[in-house]
């Protein structure tokens, strides 16, 4: 059955065509059609050059929210290295086509990571590990915490009793969060991206090219992001990854980032029964995991 929740409010063509006409005419006319759909979010291509990008559940209204606030922060770090985010160019407002915030961002090219295999992921890892050093700088403190994403792995420990009860096969999975949970809690509080799977990278001519979907951006325990080394890399670029952070992070946060990544693959293993391609994902990270405790 389909795991994907449920669209709360669709925009339509016309819906879009009469905020642009609101907040930016000279948009309004351009091509429109629709591009893509996730758990939070419609996607709508806009031109050659432009996205609009629309929260489709409730749920996802504070994330577009605190996504417009952090990534004119975040963007000038990575710009820097050639990585590229999609910084909002114009920030819509509610009206009376659509209640809630959303965004025109650009068009950036590229294809996501999303299916290519580990071994051409592994070439641009230390791309990765860079961007991430220069992603995890302190955050304000009036930054939302997200109700998931960051915190405490304790406070995730119910959720993942009840998946890894139907994922017995997968000893590694419940190892790496026990062990997760045993390590010392993160002693910092910066950016992190939130959402780091593979569907949210961009590739281009085999190097990264960008770091998208900035909906889940928080505050909070690096070792999130840093999962995502389990969900692209094989075991040689796993080990470049963390090569590449320089020390940045210490033994503990790894722990726990591993653990993170066991939390992810089991959502994906439970909850993708619409998205085979993110359930693929979920069973090469738990393999990846099992990999590096052998």
């Amino acid at each position: 059955m389909p795991d994907s929740p449920a669209a709360e409010h669709r925009a339509t063509a016309d819906d879009i065509r009469r905020m642009l006409q609101e907040a930016a005419p000279e948009w309004a006319g351009l091509p429109l059609a629709r591009f893509a759909e996730g758990w939070d979010n419609a996607l709508w291509r806009l031109g050659p050059d432009l996205l609009v990008r629309l929260p489709r559940r409730a749920v996802a209204v504070p994330l577009i929210a605190n996504e417009q606030r952090a990534l004119p922060a975040i963007e000038p770090a990575l710009a820097a290295i050639g990585i590229r985010t999609p910084v909002p160019v114009l920030v819509g407002h509610p009206t009376a086509d659509f209640p809630w915030p959303w965004s025109v961002v650009p068009w950036i090219e590229g294809s996501t990571a999303l299916g290519l295999p580990r071994s051409e992921n592994s070439l641009w890892a230390p791309q990765l590990a860079e961007a991430l050093r220069r992603v995890h700088i302190d955050a304000p403190r009036d930054v939302a915490d997200n109700p998931v994403r960051g915190r405490a792995l304790r406070t995730r420990d119910e959720a993942m009793r009840d998946r890894l009860q139907t994922l017995a096969q997968h000893s590694s999975l419940h190892q790496a969060w026990s062990a997760g949970l045993s390590a010392p809690r993160a002693d910092e509080r910066v950016w992190i991206h939130g959402d780091l799977h593979p569907g949210n990278l961009l590739v281009e001519d085999g190097r990264l090219a960008a770091l998208i979907d900035f909906g889940d951006v928080t505050a909070g325990d690096p070792a999130y992001d840093l999962a995502s080394s389990w969900m692209l890399f094989d075991a040689a670029g796993r080990k470049a990854f963390r090569a590449a952070t320089d020390k940045r992070y210490d033994d503990a946060t790894w722990v726990r980032a591993r653990a993170w990544a066991a939390y992810i693959a089991s959502v994906l293993l439970t909850q993708s029964d619409d998205r085979p391609d993110y359930r693929a994902v979920g069973a090469s990270t738990a393999e990846a995991i099992e990999a590096d405790q052998s």
